[in-house]
Protein backbone atom coordinates (compact mmCIF):
# COMPACT_ATOMS: atom_id res chain seq x y z
CA UNK A 1 0.00 0.00 0.00
CA UNK A 2 0.49 3.65 -0.61
CA UNK A 3 1.44 5.40 3.19
CA UNK A 4 -0.28 9.00 3.31
CA UNK A 5 2.60 11.67 3.86
CA UNK A 6 0.19 12.12 7.61
CA UNK A 7 -3.21 11.04 7.96
CA UNK A 8 -5.62 9.23 5.68
CA UNK A 9 -8.50 11.02 3.99
CA UNK A 10 -11.14 8.47 5.17
CA UNK A 11 -11.62 5.39 6.76
CA UNK A 12 -10.77 3.01 4.00
CA UNK A 13 -7.25 4.39 3.73
CA UNK A 14 -7.03 4.07 7.53
CA UNK A 15 -8.28 0.55 7.17
CA UNK A 16 -6.29 -0.15 4.31
CA UNK A 17 -2.70 1.14 6.65
CA UNK A 18 -4.08 -0.74 9.78
CA UNK A 19 -4.74 -4.02 7.67
CA UNK A 20 -0.76 -4.27 6.40
CA UNK A 21 0.27 -3.51 9.74
CA UNK A 22 -1.73 -6.89 11.31
CA UNK A 23 -0.69 -8.59 7.87
CA UNK A 24 3.05 -7.41 8.67
CA UNK A 25 3.28 -8.12 12.83
CA UNK A 26 1.44 -11.33 13.00
CA UNK A 27 3.96 -13.31 12.39
CA UNK A 28 6.48 -11.75 14.28
CA UNK A 29 4.04 -12.09 17.49
CA UNK A 30 7.21 -14.41 19.08
CA UNK A 31 8.90 -10.08 19.14
CA UNK A 32 6.20 -8.04 20.20
CA UNK A 33 3.98 -10.79 22.40
CA UNK A 34 7.41 -11.25 24.71
CA UNK A 35 9.57 -8.97 26.79
CA UNK A 36 13.69 -8.94 27.27
CA UNK A 37 13.10 -9.63 30.81
CA UNK A 38 12.36 -13.21 29.68
CA UNK A 39 15.01 -13.49 27.16
CA UNK A 40 17.07 -15.77 29.34
CA UNK A 41 14.43 -17.62 30.85
CA UNK A 42 12.36 -17.92 27.85
CA UNK A 43 15.37 -18.70 25.54
CA UNK A 44 13.77 -15.83 23.37
CA UNK A 45 16.30 -15.75 20.80
CA UNK A 46 16.01 -19.20 19.67
CA UNK A 47 12.74 -17.88 17.58
CA UNK A 48 14.48 -15.96 16.14
CA UNK A 49 16.49 -16.16 12.73
CA UNK A 50 19.76 -17.75 12.73
CA UNK A 51 20.69 -15.75 10.14
CA UNK A 52 19.71 -12.59 11.48
CA UNK A 53 21.40 -13.07 14.87
CA UNK A 54 24.83 -14.21 13.70
CA UNK A 55 24.86 -11.39 10.97
CA UNK A 56 24.12 -8.30 14.09
CA UNK A 57 26.32 -10.12 17.18
CA UNK A 58 29.50 -8.89 14.93
CA UNK A 59 27.66 -5.65 14.00
CA UNK A 60 29.09 -1.76 15.54
CA UNK A 61 26.85 -0.92 18.60
CA UNK A 62 26.06 2.42 15.94
CA UNK A 63 24.59 0.10 13.81
CA UNK A 64 22.15 -1.38 16.31
CA UNK A 65 20.82 1.67 17.54
CA UNK A 66 19.80 2.89 14.48
CA UNK A 67 18.10 -0.68 12.83
CA UNK A 68 14.71 0.51 14.55
CA UNK A 69 14.85 4.31 12.53
CA UNK A 70 15.04 1.87 9.31
CA UNK A 71 18.79 1.77 8.89
CA UNK A 72 20.13 -1.73 6.96
CA UNK A 73 23.48 -2.28 5.23
CA UNK A 74 23.63 -3.79 1.87
CA UNK A 75 25.69 -6.77 2.75
CA UNK A 76 22.88 -8.18 5.29
CA UNK A 77 20.22 -11.23 4.65
CA UNK A 78 17.35 -9.97 2.36
CA UNK A 79 14.42 -11.23 4.75
CA UNK A 80 16.41 -9.12 7.31
CA UNK A 81 15.93 -6.20 5.06
CA UNK A 82 12.65 -6.45 4.33
CA UNK A 83 11.79 -6.47 7.50
CA UNK A 84 13.10 -3.41 8.81
CA UNK A 85 12.31 -1.20 5.86
CA UNK A 86 9.09 -2.77 5.60
CA UNK A 87 8.55 -1.34 9.75
CA UNK A 88 9.94 1.81 9.02
CA UNK A 89 7.37 2.29 5.62
CA UNK A 90 4.09 1.32 7.48
CA UNK A 91 5.11 3.41 10.97
CA UNK A 92 3.53 7.10 10.94
CA UNK A 93 6.29 9.44 10.01
CA UNK A 94 7.50 11.76 12.89
CA UNK A 95 8.78 14.26 11.89
CA UNK A 96 7.62 17.27 13.51
CA UNK A 97 4.93 18.83 10.86
CA UNK A 98 5.08 22.51 9.63
CA UNK A 99 1.55 23.02 11.06
CA UNK A 100 1.82 26.58 10.13
CA UNK A 101 1.44 25.41 6.66
CA UNK A 102 -1.84 23.22 7.45
CA UNK A 103 -3.37 25.84 10.64
CA UNK A 104 -3.08 29.37 7.96
CA UNK A 105 -4.12 31.43 11.20
CA UNK A 106 -1.25 29.18 13.71
CA UNK A 107 -0.19 32.11 15.97
CA UNK A 108 2.97 30.50 18.02
CA UNK A 109 4.11 32.51 20.84
CA UNK A 110 7.58 32.24 22.35
CA UNK A 111 7.01 31.81 25.98
CA UNK A 112 8.90 34.15 28.42
CA UNK A 113 10.60 32.96 31.49
CA UNK A 114 8.24 34.25 33.98
CA UNK A 115 5.47 31.94 32.34
CA UNK A 116 7.71 28.80 31.81
CA UNK A 117 9.49 28.70 35.20
CA UNK A 118 9.41 24.68 36.52
CA UNK A 119 9.05 23.28 32.97
CA UNK A 120 11.89 21.44 31.13
CA UNK A 121 13.05 21.86 27.96
CA UNK A 122 11.30 19.31 26.67
CA UNK A 123 7.70 20.53 28.32
CA UNK A 124 8.61 23.88 27.13
CA UNK A 125 8.82 23.15 23.73
CA UNK A 126 5.52 20.90 23.99
CA UNK A 127 3.27 23.34 24.98
CA UNK A 128 5.19 26.14 22.67
CA UNK A 129 3.72 23.97 19.76
CA UNK A 130 0.36 22.34 21.11
CA UNK A 131 -0.81 25.80 22.53
CA UNK A 132 -0.36 27.29 19.09
CA UNK A 133 -2.29 24.59 17.43
CA UNK A 134 -5.15 24.95 20.15
CA UNK A 135 -5.69 28.44 19.47
CA UNK A 136 -6.05 27.70 16.04
CA UNK A 137 -9.07 25.13 16.15
CA UNK A 138 -10.36 27.23 18.77
CA UNK A 139 -10.59 30.68 16.56
CA UNK A 140 -12.07 27.89 13.55
CA UNK A 141 -14.52 26.74 15.83
CA UNK A 142 -15.48 30.17 17.54
CA UNK A 143 -14.55 29.47 20.47
CA UNK A 144 -12.96 30.98 23.72
CA UNK A 145 -13.29 27.90 26.16
CA UNK A 146 -10.94 24.99 26.76
CA UNK A 147 -10.90 22.07 29.06
CA UNK A 148 -7.88 20.56 29.49
CA UNK A 149 -7.91 17.45 30.61
CA UNK A 150 -5.22 15.70 32.65
CA UNK A 151 -3.48 19.16 33.55
CA UNK A 152 -0.66 18.21 35.98
CA UNK A 153 0.47 21.31 36.68
CA UNK A 154 -1.47 23.31 34.76
CA UNK A 155 1.81 24.24 32.87
CA UNK A 156 -0.18 24.25 29.10
CA UNK A 157 -3.81 26.02 31.29
CA UNK A 158 -1.49 28.88 31.94
CA UNK A 159 -0.01 29.53 28.76
CA UNK A 160 -3.70 29.34 26.86
CA UNK A 161 -4.92 31.67 29.73
CA UNK A 162 -2.01 34.55 29.83
CA UNK A 163 -0.70 34.39 26.60
CA UNK A 164 -3.79 33.25 24.40
CA UNK A 165 -6.63 34.97 26.53
CA UNK A 166 -8.48 31.49 26.51
CA UNK A 167 -10.95 30.70 29.49
CA UNK A 168 -9.75 27.68 31.33
CA UNK A 169 -10.85 25.14 33.22
CA UNK A 170 -7.81 22.55 34.36
CA UNK A 171 -8.92 19.10 35.35
CA UNK A 172 -6.95 16.54 37.10
CA UNK A 173 -7.20 13.80 39.83
CA UNK A 174 -4.52 14.85 41.58
CA UNK A 175 -5.58 17.21 44.22
CA UNK A 176 -1.72 18.12 45.09
CA UNK A 177 -1.26 19.18 41.35
CA UNK A 178 -4.69 21.45 41.80
CA UNK A 179 -3.74 23.38 44.76
CA UNK A 180 0.08 23.87 42.85
CA UNK A 181 -1.93 24.71 39.66
CA UNK A 182 -4.12 27.47 41.36
CA UNK A 183 -0.71 28.74 43.05
CA UNK A 184 1.10 29.42 40.46
CA UNK A 185 -1.55 30.87 38.39
CA UNK A 186 -1.70 33.46 41.11
CA UNK A 187 1.65 34.61 41.20
CA UNK A 188 1.63 35.03 37.41
CA UNK A 189 -0.70 36.80 37.34
CA UNK A 190 1.26 39.55 39.27
CA UNK A 191 3.54 39.82 36.31
CA UNK A 192 0.68 39.70 33.81
CA UNK A 193 -1.46 42.41 35.62
CA UNK A 194 1.59 44.59 35.54
CA UNK A 195 2.49 44.02 32.08
CA UNK A 196 -1.21 44.59 31.61
CA UNK A 197 -1.17 47.68 33.37
CA UNK A 198 1.60 49.05 31.20
CA UNK A 199 0.23 48.64 28.07
CA UNK A 200 -2.52 50.14 26.11
CA UNK A 201 -5.21 47.29 27.82
CA UNK A 202 -4.68 48.51 30.70
CA UNK A 203 -8.82 47.95 31.64
CA UNK A 204 -8.35 44.69 30.43
CA UNK A 205 -8.84 41.35 32.77
CA UNK A 206 -6.18 38.53 33.40
CA UNK A 207 -7.97 35.25 33.12
CA UNK A 208 -6.55 33.14 35.19
CA UNK A 209 -7.85 29.07 34.67
CA UNK A 210 -10.31 27.35 37.06
CA UNK A 211 -9.01 23.99 38.25
CA UNK A 212 -10.99 21.00 39.38
CA UNK A 213 -10.22 17.79 40.99
CA UNK A 214 -11.73 14.86 39.59
CA UNK A 215 -10.71 11.52 38.20
CA UNK A 216 -12.33 11.23 34.99
CA UNK A 217 -12.58 7.67 34.49
CA UNK A 218 -15.78 7.66 31.76
CA UNK A 219 -17.41 9.79 28.92
CA UNK A 220 -20.68 9.68 31.40
CA UNK A 221 -18.69 10.93 34.19
CA UNK A 222 -16.84 14.07 32.39
CA UNK A 223 -20.19 15.35 30.60
CA UNK A 224 -22.19 15.27 34.44
CA UNK A 225 -19.02 17.28 35.09
CA UNK A 226 -19.15 19.66 32.30
CA UNK A 227 -23.00 20.02 32.28
CA UNK A 228 -22.27 21.01 36.44
CA UNK A 229 -22.92 24.55 36.32
CA UNK A 230 -21.07 25.46 39.64
CA UNK A 231 -17.58 24.76 39.57
CA UNK A 232 -15.55 26.00 41.87
CA UNK A 233 -17.57 28.03 42.70
CA UNK A 234 -17.35 29.58 39.23
CA UNK A 235 -19.86 29.46 36.54
CA UNK A 236 -18.88 26.98 33.48
CA UNK A 237 -17.95 29.50 30.96
CA UNK A 238 -19.42 30.20 27.66
CA UNK A 239 -20.17 27.21 25.25
CA UNK A 240 -18.98 25.68 22.79
CA UNK A 241 -16.18 23.89 24.37
CA UNK A 242 -12.81 22.47 23.12
CA UNK A 243 -11.16 19.19 24.79
CA UNK A 244 -7.18 18.60 25.39
CA UNK A 245 -5.10 16.95 26.83
CA UNK A 246 -0.97 16.72 26.78
CA UNK A 247 0.02 13.18 27.21
CA UNK A 248 -3.28 12.15 28.37
CA UNK A 249 -2.24 8.52 30.19
CA UNK A 250 -4.07 5.26 29.21
CA UNK A 251 -7.92 5.25 28.90
CA UNK A 252 -7.83 8.98 29.15
CA UNK A 253 -7.00 9.97 25.89
CA UNK A 254 -9.65 7.46 24.22
CA UNK A 255 -12.40 8.76 27.14
CA UNK A 256 -11.68 12.24 25.69
CA UNK A 257 -12.62 11.28 22.24
CA UNK A 258 -15.57 9.36 23.41
CA UNK A 259 -16.60 12.40 24.98
CA UNK A 260 -16.14 14.80 22.16
CA UNK A 261 -18.29 12.89 20.32
CA UNK A 262 -21.40 12.16 23.12
CA UNK A 263 -21.41 16.12 24.23
CA UNK A 264 -22.79 18.17 21.85
CA UNK A 265 -21.31 21.47 23.21
CA UNK A 266 -17.52 19.88 22.41
CA UNK A 267 -16.98 21.23 19.32
CA UNK A 268 -13.28 20.04 18.65
CA UNK A 269 -10.66 18.52 20.61
CA UNK A 270 -6.77 18.42 20.21
CA UNK A 271 -5.25 15.49 22.35
CA UNK A 272 -1.94 14.05 22.49
CA UNK A 273 -1.97 10.40 24.04
CA UNK A 274 0.43 8.68 25.95
CA UNK A 275 1.05 5.52 27.86
CA UNK A 276 -0.15 2.84 25.82
CA UNK A 277 0.77 0.44 28.56
CA UNK A 278 -1.54 1.19 30.72
CA UNK A 279 -4.63 0.93 28.19
CA UNK A 280 -7.18 -1.35 28.86
CA UNK A 281 -7.74 -3.98 26.01
CA UNK A 282 -10.66 -5.86 25.06
CA UNK A 283 -10.88 -9.05 26.75
CA UNK A 284 -15.04 -10.43 26.11
CA UNK A 285 -15.98 -8.56 29.08
CA UNK A 286 -18.88 -6.65 29.48
CA UNK A 287 -16.98 -3.03 29.91
CA UNK A 288 -15.49 -4.04 26.69
CA UNK A 289 -17.45 -1.15 24.98
CA UNK A 290 -15.05 1.12 27.24
CA UNK A 291 -11.95 -0.31 26.84
CA UNK A 292 -9.03 2.00 25.69
CA UNK A 293 -7.83 -0.10 22.52
CA UNK A 294 -9.37 -1.48 20.28
CA UNK A 295 -12.05 1.27 19.94
CA UNK A 296 -12.91 1.45 16.20
CA UNK A 297 -15.06 -1.09 14.39
CA UNK A 298 -12.44 -1.94 12.32
CA UNK A 299 -9.81 -2.77 14.47
CA UNK A 300 -12.06 -5.05 16.73
CA UNK A 301 -13.52 -7.18 13.90
CA UNK A 302 -9.79 -8.28 13.04
CA UNK A 303 -9.71 -9.69 16.66
CA UNK A 304 -6.36 -8.38 17.47
CA UNK A 305 -5.28 -8.72 20.76
CA UNK A 306 -1.59 -7.03 21.89
CA UNK A 307 -1.21 -7.70 25.85
CA UNK A 308 0.75 -5.39 27.78
CA UNK A 309 4.12 -6.23 26.61
CA UNK A 310 3.43 -4.89 22.90
CA UNK A 311 1.76 -1.74 24.18
CA UNK A 312 4.70 -1.27 26.63
CA UNK A 313 6.71 -1.43 23.46
CA UNK A 314 4.65 1.21 21.70
CA UNK A 315 5.87 3.60 23.58
CA UNK A 316 9.48 3.11 23.06
CA UNK A 317 11.44 5.72 20.82
CA UNK A 318 13.55 4.93 17.50
CA UNK A 319 14.05 8.69 17.54
CA UNK A 320 16.54 8.83 21.22
CA UNK A 321 17.67 5.57 20.52
CA UNK A 322 19.43 6.63 17.07
CA UNK A 323 20.53 9.92 19.37
CA UNK A 324 21.72 8.13 21.67
CA UNK A 325 25.43 8.39 22.33
CA UNK A 326 27.57 5.12 22.70
CA UNK A 327 28.42 4.55 26.14
CA UNK A 328 24.52 5.27 27.14
CA UNK A 329 23.26 2.44 24.33
CA UNK A 330 26.21 0.26 26.06
CA UNK A 331 25.09 0.93 29.60
CA UNK A 332 21.52 -0.16 28.31
CA UNK A 333 22.18 -3.33 26.60
CA UNK A 334 24.15 -3.95 29.96
CA UNK A 335 20.89 -3.34 32.17
CA UNK A 336 18.49 -5.33 29.86
CA UNK A 337 21.64 -8.22 30.11
CA UNK A 338 21.46 -7.87 33.96
CA UNK A 339 17.65 -7.91 34.15
CA UNK A 340 17.43 -10.90 32.38
CA UNK A 341 19.91 -12.76 34.46
CA UNK A 342 17.90 -11.57 37.59
CA UNK A 343 14.76 -12.82 36.08
CA UNK A 344 16.66 -16.57 36.21
CA UNK A 345 17.25 -15.32 40.26
CA UNK A 346 14.09 -15.06 40.94
CA UNK A 347 12.93 -18.16 39.04
CA UNK A 348 15.00 -20.38 40.77
CA UNK A 349 15.60 -18.84 44.11
CA UNK A 350 11.93 -16.74 44.13
CA UNK A 351 9.66 -18.32 41.83
CA UNK A 352 7.10 -16.80 43.69
CA UNK A 353 7.65 -13.37 43.03
CA UNK A 354 6.86 -14.36 39.12
CA UNK A 355 3.37 -14.51 39.99
CA UNK A 356 2.90 -10.93 40.33
CA UNK A 357 5.23 -10.36 37.50
CA UNK A 358 8.01 -8.57 40.09
CA UNK A 359 8.43 -4.70 38.42
CA UNK A 360 11.80 -3.24 39.87
CA UNK A 361 11.88 0.03 38.49
CA UNK A 362 14.51 2.39 36.26
CA UNK A 363 17.30 0.96 39.39
CA UNK A 364 20.31 1.26 36.97
CA UNK A 365 19.04 4.76 34.96
CA UNK A 366 18.49 6.36 38.79
CA UNK A 367 21.73 5.32 40.03
CA UNK A 368 23.33 6.73 36.77
CA UNK A 369 21.94 9.97 37.83
CA UNK A 370 22.97 10.16 41.09
CA UNK A 371 26.38 9.20 40.31
CA UNK A 372 26.37 12.04 37.83
CA UNK A 373 25.27 14.47 40.16
CA UNK A 374 27.33 13.60 42.94
CA UNK A 375 30.81 11.84 43.89
CA UNK A 376 29.49 8.43 44.89
CA UNK A 377 30.75 5.50 43.72
CA UNK A 378 27.86 3.13 42.83
CA UNK A 379 26.82 1.08 40.19
CA UNK A 380 28.03 3.00 36.78
CA UNK A 381 30.93 4.62 38.80
CA UNK A 382 32.58 1.13 38.79
CA UNK A 383 31.20 0.20 35.39
CA UNK A 384 33.23 3.46 34.09
CA UNK A 385 36.46 1.97 35.94
CA UNK A 386 35.77 -1.64 34.56
CA UNK A 387 35.39 0.09 30.49
CA UNK A 388 38.81 2.13 31.31
CA UNK A 389 40.72 -0.82 32.41
CA UNK A 390 39.41 -3.58 30.25
CA UNK A 391 38.98 -1.56 27.36
CA UNK A 392 35.26 -1.69 27.15
CA UNK A 393 34.68 2.00 26.09
CA UNK A 394 34.45 0.16 22.35
CA UNK A 395 33.47 -2.25 20.02
CA UNK A 396 30.23 -3.54 20.19
CA UNK A 397 27.37 -4.70 22.82
CA UNK A 398 28.74 -6.77 25.79
CA UNK A 399 31.96 -7.12 24.10
CA UNK A 400 33.58 -10.25 23.59
CA UNK A 401 36.91 -10.81 25.97
CA UNK A 402 40.25 -10.86 23.95
CA UNK A 403 43.37 -12.02 25.03
CA UNK A 404 44.07 -9.43 27.52
CA UNK A 405 41.58 -8.62 29.77
CA UNK A 406 39.16 -11.88 29.03
CA UNK A 407 39.06 -12.89 32.72
CA UNK A 408 39.22 -9.87 34.48
CA UNK A 409 36.50 -8.52 32.09
CA UNK A 410 34.36 -10.92 33.52
CA UNK A 411 34.54 -11.09 36.65
CA UNK A 412 34.13 -7.01 36.72
CA UNK A 413 30.69 -7.93 35.21
CA UNK A 414 29.89 -10.86 37.09
CA UNK A 415 30.41 -8.35 40.09
CA UNK A 416 28.31 -5.68 38.56
CA UNK A 417 25.69 -8.43 37.92
CA UNK A 418 25.56 -9.10 41.89
CA UNK A 419 25.26 -5.83 42.86
CA UNK A 420 22.53 -5.14 39.84
CA UNK A 421 20.73 -8.17 41.70
CA UNK A 422 21.25 -7.05 45.33
CA UNK A 423 19.53 -3.29 44.51
CA UNK A 424 16.60 -5.35 42.55
CA UNK A 425 16.16 -8.01 45.37
CA UNK A 426 16.26 -5.24 48.07
CA UNK A 427 13.17 -3.21 45.73
CA UNK A 428 11.44 -6.28 46.03
CA UNK A 429 11.77 -6.72 49.54
CA UNK A 430 13.97 -9.88 49.25
CA UNK A 431 16.60 -10.06 51.83
CA UNK A 432 17.25 -13.49 51.94
CA UNK A 433 20.38 -12.85 49.82
CA UNK A 434 22.66 -15.94 51.64
CA UNK A 435 23.20 -19.26 49.48
CA UNK A 436 22.52 -17.57 45.90
CA UNK A 437 25.20 -17.85 43.04
CA UNK A 438 25.07 -15.26 41.64
CA UNK A 439 28.50 -16.35 39.41
CA UNK A 440 27.31 -19.12 38.44
CA UNK A 441 24.11 -17.45 37.19
CA UNK A 442 26.23 -14.94 35.24
CA UNK A 443 28.77 -17.81 34.01
CA UNK A 444 25.49 -19.70 32.27
CA UNK A 445 24.23 -16.33 30.88
CA UNK A 446 27.30 -14.77 29.41
CA UNK A 447 27.66 -17.28 26.57
CA UNK A 448 24.33 -15.33 25.85
CA UNK A 449 24.65 -11.65 26.93
CA UNK A 450 26.17 -10.49 23.40
CA UNK A 451 22.39 -11.51 21.90
CA UNK A 452 20.79 -9.23 23.92
CA UNK A 453 21.67 -6.00 21.74
CA UNK A 454 20.33 -7.33 18.18
CA UNK A 455 17.50 -9.10 19.83
CA UNK A 456 16.76 -5.90 21.26
CA UNK A 457 16.86 -3.86 18.43
CA UNK A 458 15.59 -6.15 16.29
CA UNK A 459 11.78 -6.63 19.14
CA UNK A 460 12.45 -2.28 18.73
CA UNK A 461 11.63 -1.91 15.23
CA UNK A 462 8.42 -3.19 16.04
CA UNK A 463 7.33 -0.22 18.33
CA UNK A 464 6.99 2.37 15.72
CA UNK A 465 4.49 0.10 14.10
CA UNK A 466 2.98 -0.67 17.03
CA UNK A 467 2.20 2.95 18.22
CA UNK A 468 1.42 3.63 14.60
CA UNK A 469 -1.73 1.29 14.87
CA UNK A 470 -2.71 2.30 18.00
CA UNK A 471 -2.83 5.80 17.20
CA UNK A 472 -4.72 4.65 13.79
CA UNK A 473 -7.19 2.75 15.35
CA UNK A 474 -8.23 6.09 17.20
CA UNK A 475 -8.29 8.41 13.70
CA UNK A 476 -10.66 5.72 12.60
CA UNK A 477 -13.11 5.33 15.19
CA UNK A 478 -13.29 9.42 14.82
CA UNK A 479 -13.94 8.44 10.61
CA UNK A 480 -16.17 6.11 11.66
CA UNK A 481 -19.00 8.97 12.57
CA UNK A 482 -18.87 9.86 8.86
CA UNK A 483 -18.98 13.32 7.67
CA UNK A 484 -19.63 15.17 10.82
CA UNK A 485 -16.69 14.86 12.28
CA UNK A 486 -13.50 16.51 10.24
CA UNK A 487 -10.08 14.81 11.64
CA UNK A 488 -6.33 14.83 11.41
CA UNK A 489 -3.43 13.06 12.53
CA UNK A 490 -0.20 15.87 13.35
CA UNK A 491 3.14 15.04 14.31
CA UNK A 492 3.74 18.48 16.53
CA UNK A 493 6.88 18.49 18.25
CA UNK A 494 10.22 17.43 17.51
CA UNK A 495 10.69 13.70 17.84
CA UNK A 496 13.47 13.17 19.12
CA UNK A 497 12.65 16.08 22.33
CA UNK A 498 9.39 14.45 22.28
CA UNK A 499 8.82 11.04 21.25
CA UNK A 500 4.81 11.07 22.42
CA UNK A 501 4.25 13.53 19.46
CA UNK A 502 1.00 13.03 17.51
CA UNK A 503 -1.71 14.97 18.08
CA UNK A 504 -5.42 13.62 17.08
CA UNK A 505 -7.30 16.96 15.95
CA UNK A 506 -11.13 16.75 15.37
CA UNK A 507 -13.58 19.27 14.43
CA UNK A 508 -17.66 18.78 14.06
CA UNK A 509 -18.71 20.04 10.88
Amino acid sequence: MEKKAYSCGNAGETLEWIGAIIDFIKPYSFFWDSHVVHFLTHRLWEAVDNEWLDTLRNEPLDYLIQIPSGFVQDRWPSSLKKFITTSTALSFPREQADFNKIFPNTQTILLNNVITQGMSQKKRHEIEALAAVIGSVAKDVDTNTVIDLGAGQGYLSQVLSFEYHLSVIAIDASDHHGRITHARAQRIKKHYDARMHKSSLGGREVMTPKTVTCSVLSPDMLNTLLNFKDIDECCLPSKPLLLTGLHACGDLSVTMLRTFLANEEVKAIVSVGCCYNLLSEESGMDNDALCGFPVSKGVKSSGLHLGRSSRDLACQSADRWRSMEKDASLHNFELHAFRAAFQVVLSRYFPETLTIIPTIGRQGKALRRRQQSSSMHGYFSTVNCCRAETGLTTGGVLCKSNSTGGKAEHDDRCLLFEKFSQCGMHRLNLNQMHGIDFAGIWKEAEPFAELIGPYWSLRATLGPVLETLILLDRLLFLQEQGDSVEVKMLPIFNPSVSPRNVALIAKKV
